[in-house]
């Protein structure tokens, strides 16, 4: 419906003109989610600036966008509730030694173990998410300090607004790819509620329905500097065993939503990131936010989506991001707190639809049953309860499904040599889900004096496949009969001679190929 990639390759005024359509849509985001946190507003704008500033630049994904989230801030709320911020920016730091750690030691790499239908669901459950957050907006403070809808003319000018924006955005790409349609729609929906005195709500009437009564009149987005500070937090091991689990939660959070969006990025783009230079950028950025003062973050799918849309590719459309963000926190708070919530919300509707995957629809029609599962699975944990919960479980259940699958594809064919050696010629993988069937395709007691299992069709690939072996040639030999293996794989024969606890073999050379026979103790 919206196709709105306005370019594959960088270019310095894409790059510049994305960057500050993004940095107008993470100001609502940053509030909303230090709210979420429960510390104050400027520590998720901060977060958001130095996240944005030093992923973009020392990142594995150029063009993609970081910033303070929603599923980071839900898991930093019992940390700040009972412990105070200082151990939070105490945690971030430690979230982000860790996520460096992954990526020197190039865990990056395991996000490849994430299969399809995981990722349709992580992206369609995302957009679900994100298009949630956003009925927020129409929602306001009543005079008991109650959240109620929009009604009358407010709720309608709000449709209308958010409307014309998204209109705007669809519309313009086919005029002119000039300037970025987010921008300008932005800008045109902004000043006409300025100029004709619309009634709609602001940015600055967002924060101050998240404000205690006795701060809403004082409330603003204006700010300074970040400061370097050491958190105010004792320097003992109970210190650590307070932070560390959320720590070790923020850290995989972070990651597995970076990246996704990384792999995401990729192929909108037909690119390729690079993981674990994205792990240690978004660790370098997490550890800077716990020591100037920020709640820390990973990647934003949404903002991302809106600077790849706009043409942003090159690291400087996230640098200006967070660059513009940060002018607007120490110059030009006034003109950010001004802009229509009705036009954030219009962009990010578009978001919502590009980047739900429409085409997952006729996939489900035309895949097995079992991978639509996953997908729905996926996408339904996401939306309830959080992306690395949903990607855990989805890879989870793939790796089951797999493993059922592939546990019914091992046979056997067998017939009598020359030497009167019955010959077991087997194929189809051997491990934990084939080790029962596999032990039935042998006729133990009727066999001559001399088995061969010959595995040139076939593999062990885990240590139960080779507890199975080990049971049958213990049966075998309690016959009186002589098991012997054939053509092992390189990578098969060096797990059997680790795994000596298991079984004890011994390789004799043969003229034709290598013969292993199995002498269990």
């Amino acid at each position: 419906m919206f196709d709105l990639i306005t370019s594959k390759d960088s270019n310095v005024k894409n790059d510049v003109l994305s960057g500050i359509t993004v940095a107008l849509a993470l100001v609502p985001e940053a509030v909303a989610f230090a709210f979420v946190a429960g510390v104050e507003p400027m520590i998720g704008l901060y977060a958001a600036f130095m996240m944005g500033l030093i992923t973009s630049a020392i990142g594995g994904r150029p063009g993609m966008i970081s910033g303070a989230t929603g599923a980071m801030a839900v898991v930093m709320v019992a940390l700040v509730a009972q412990h105070g911020v200082q151990y939070l920016f105490a945690a971030v730091i430690l979230a982000g030694l860790l996520q460096i750690l992954c990526g020197v030691f190039k865990l990056g790499k395991f996000i490849r173990l994430v299969p399809y239908p995981v990722m349709l669901g992580f992206v369609n459950g995302l957009a679900i998410v994100i298009f949630l957050a956003q009925l927020g907006q129409f929602k306001i403070v009543n005079s008991l300090g109650e959240l109620q809808w929009m009604q009358g003319s407010m709720l309608y000018w709000m449709l209308g607004l958010v409307g014309l924006t998204m209109a705007i955005i669809y519309l313009l790409p086919k005029l002119t790819k000039a300037v970025p349609a987010s921008l300008v729609a932005i800008v045109t929906v902004t000043a006409l509620v300025h100029g004709l005195d619309l009634e709609a709500r602001t940015v600055i009437d967002f924060v101050r329905d998240l404000l205690p009564a006795d701060q809403k009149d004082s409330a603003t987005l204006a700010g300074e500097l970040p400061t370097f500070a050491i958190p105010m937090v004792p320097f003992t091991w109970e210190t650590v065993m307070i932070v560390l689990p959320t720590s070790i939660i923020l850290c995989l959070v972070g990651l597995i939503e970076s990246l996704l969006t990384l792999s995401l990025i990729d192929e909108m783009t037909d690119t390729r990131g690079r993981g674990n230079k994205e792990c240690v950028g978004q660790g370098v950025a997490n550890t800077v936010n716990g020591f100037f003062g920020g709640m820390g973050g990973c990647a934003m799918i949404g903002q991302s989506m809106i600077n790849i849309n706009s043409g942003g590719r090159g690291r400087l459309s996230g640098i200006t991001a967070a660059l513009v963000l940060l002018g607007f926190i120490l110059f030009a708070a006034p003109l950010i707190e001004m802009i229509p919530l009705a036009a954030l919300v219009g962009v990010m509707f578009v978001v919502v639809i590009a980047t739900f995957e429409w085409a997952s629809f006729r996939i489900v029609r035309g895949v097995n049953k079992e991978d639509a599962f996953v997908l729905f699975l996926v996408t339904g944990v996401t939306v309830i309860a959080d992306l690395a919960i949903a990607v855990v479980v989805g890879v989870i259940v793939s790796a089951l499904v797999f493993a059922w699958k592939h546990a019914r594809h091992i046979a056997v064919k067998s017939h009598i040599d020359d030497d009167n050696w019955k010959v077991y010629e087997l194929e189809g993988p051997l491990f934990f889900g084939s080790v029962t069937h596999f032990r039935d395709l042998f006729d133990i007691a009727n066999d001559p004096e001399d088995v061969v299992i010959d595995f040139r069709e076939s593999r062990i690939w885990d240590s139960s496949g080779i507890d199975a072996l080990d049971t049958l040639a213990d049966k075998y030999l309690e016959q009186g009969k002589k098991l012997h293996i054939r053509h092992i794989s390189d990578e098969c024969r060096s797990l059997l001679r680790k795994a000596d606890k298991f079984v004890e073999i011994n390789v004799n050379e043969d003229p034709r190929y290598r013969v292993a026979s199995d002498k269990l103790a």
